[in-house]
């Protein structure tokens, strides 16, 4: 009876099993976003990345063609909002059309994920989504945070363009979504741009963007992180006009008695989390451990310049986190006594348990303003690792590593920006087919939920299979390039262009085989120690 109960366990996808993080907070309050300047990278490279955290999402990612539409076109918008659950069915959102814009002359071809995350251009986009006050939500705008990447991504070839963009679009159509923040990269700088309402009935947004240094990395981890802003300084600062009156008429800043603080003006909660603010100091404790900061602050610096170059095989490292080896290690209280009588974790022992396994184990974690949260977690429903390189041609350039789940049992496969394709089961959405193996997220889904239930084992077999995959991908990125760049050399664009494409459908096709393989042999390898 046992092992037939865990059979169904391991079906049911991650936000089905005990309470789902958005059942704890009303908002989709799970992501994270890190970025790096150009002389903080290894490579050169600018990068900004995302971590999908939210369990009800859609699983796929698709190719959006660049299109010519005629004058007097106009573009529906939609706004999505979390559908009320179905019995039998996986939590996910429901759309809803808001309005009509006009439509660009124009548009990019994009990579259309749940939240649309590169272009053509080499513009790149991660999420993470802040909340901030109730009274600034505003039901009256047009656009909400998915919509509002795919119309930049678009429209736009550069990050500040992106929130010039934005801001001009949120002035006249407004904003209908709750406090996030875009980090938003192209081929030289990286900013973070954090939008709230401008309050219930009224049309617009208060928004401010702040660039992460060239040598610097940042961080977004569910709260607002811009504090002062020097507008006189247009290299590193943007702002809406609103961004001082609307506090002032809140109540939230005295022009003569306060300094202003973006953070503490429209998102004070969020300073104050630690499930926010833990993941920060962990990002910078992994990127820049010398400045040995303090765990338990409430603030850290907006960026830090890390120890050492950073690496992509580092950020794969910081987002597939879970405290290991710290005091916050979700882990620590199951242990046993081993043969030798020291006292060591048991394999049992599982950093993505679920609200009710928490609870059970007295452990304070799960997704909660006041417990503890991990960088990797078992309800991503994917992430990103977002290259953006400018002295190559944008067709090699921009790059979107992406992973399906939990980072710590998955693996980065590269989608290069200008491919016309992406593997069938990458384009199918497994919230909508329900458990498929033509939906490659199963997959990685089934193989991290079977790996959670005895990760003190499994995942060493997991790790023995994705490490030195991703390690060979990351090796043959090199020879890759360096052919797409020969036929690019030689005029032959759509040659290049398809042979990246049917490269990037290799990988992705060989993780998915790959990963039902390894879970295939997990579930029979195991069988009986459950």
């Amino acid at each position: 009876m046992t092992k037939y109960l865990l059979l169904i366990t391991f079906l049911l996808p991650a936000g089905m099993y005990g309470q789902s993080p958005a059942e704890h907070s009303g908002e989709e309050l799970e992501c994270t976003t890190v970025t790096v300047g150009r002389k903080a990278s290894a490579d050169g490279s600018v990068m900004t990345s995302h971590s999908d955290d939210s369990g009800r999402t859609r699983t796929s990612i698709t190719v959006v063609p660049a299109k010519d539409h005629p004058a007097g076109t106009m573009k529906t918008l939609y706004r999505r909002r979390a559908a009320p659950d179905e019995k039998g069915r996986m939590p996910h959102y429901e759309f809803v059309e808001t309005g009509q814009i006009p439509e660009a002359a124009h548009t990019y071809q994009y990579f259309n994920s749940a939240y649309p995350c590169l272009n053509e251009k080499q513009l790149a986009i991660g999420e993470s989504t802040f909340g901030g006050r109730g009274e600034l939500r505003s039901g009256l705008g047009l656009i909400d945070c998915s919509s509002l990447c795919m119309l930049l991504l678009e429209r736009c070839s550069t990050a500040r363009q992106a929130i010039r963009t934005a801001g001009e679009l949120l002035e006249k159509y407004g904003w209908n979504d709750g406090g996030e923040c875009l980090t938003i990269a192209d081929r030289l700088e990286v900013w973070h741009l954090e939008i709230t309402g401008p309050g219930t009935g009224k049309t617009g947004a208060v928004w401010a963007a702040q660039r992460i240094p060239d040598d610097h990395v940042g961080v977004n981890a569910n709260a607002s992180t811009i504090r002062e802003i020097d507008l006189k300084n247009k290299d590193c600062f943007m702002a809406s006009a609103n961004v001082f009156s609307v506090a002032e008429e809140n109540g939230w800043y005295d022009r003569k008695r306060d300094v202003f603080r973006f953070a503490y003006a429209y998102a004070p909660s969020t300073r104050t989390s630690i499930a926010c603010r833990r993941r920060e100091w962990r990002v910078f404790s992994l990127l820049a451990p010398s400045l040995k900061l303090d765990a338990n602050s409430e603030n850290y610096p907006f960026s830090v310049k890390p120890d050492a170059p950073v690496r992509k095989e580092d950020m794969v490292r910081v987002f597939a986190d879970y405290y290991e080896g710290t005091d916050f290690d979700l882990r620590k209280t199951l242990t046993v006594t081993g043969d030798s009588g020291r006292t060591v974790l048991s394999p049992l022992a599982n950093p993505f348990m679920k609200a009710d396994e928490l609870k059970l184990h007295r452990i304070n974690g799960g997704w909660s303003w006041r417990g503890e949260r991990s960088i990797a977690v078992h309800y991503t429903i994917y992430a990103t690792i977002l290259q953006c390189r400018n002295w190559l041609p944008d067709e090699v350039g921009g790059l979107c590593w992406f992973a399906l789940d939990n980072v710590a049992s998955s693996i980065y496969v590269p989608f290069y920006g200008c491919v016309t394709d992406l593997p069938q089961s990458y384009r199918t959405c497994g919230r909508e087919t329900g458990f498929s193996r033509e939906a490659a997220w199963w997959a990685f889904n089934r193989l991290g939920t079977i790996a959670a239930k005895r990760w003190g084992d499994m995942h060493l077999e997991v790790d023995s299979v994705w490490k030195p995959m991703q390690a060979e991908l990351f090796d043959k990125q090199r020879a890759v390039e360096t052919e797409a760049l020969s036929l690019l050399g030689q005029n032959r664009r759509a040659e290049a262009v398809d042979f990246l494409t049917r490269y990037s459908s290799e990988c992705g096709s060989t993780a998915v085989e790959t990963a039902w393989r390894t879970g295939d042999y997990l579930w029979t390898t195991f069988d009986g120690m459950w």
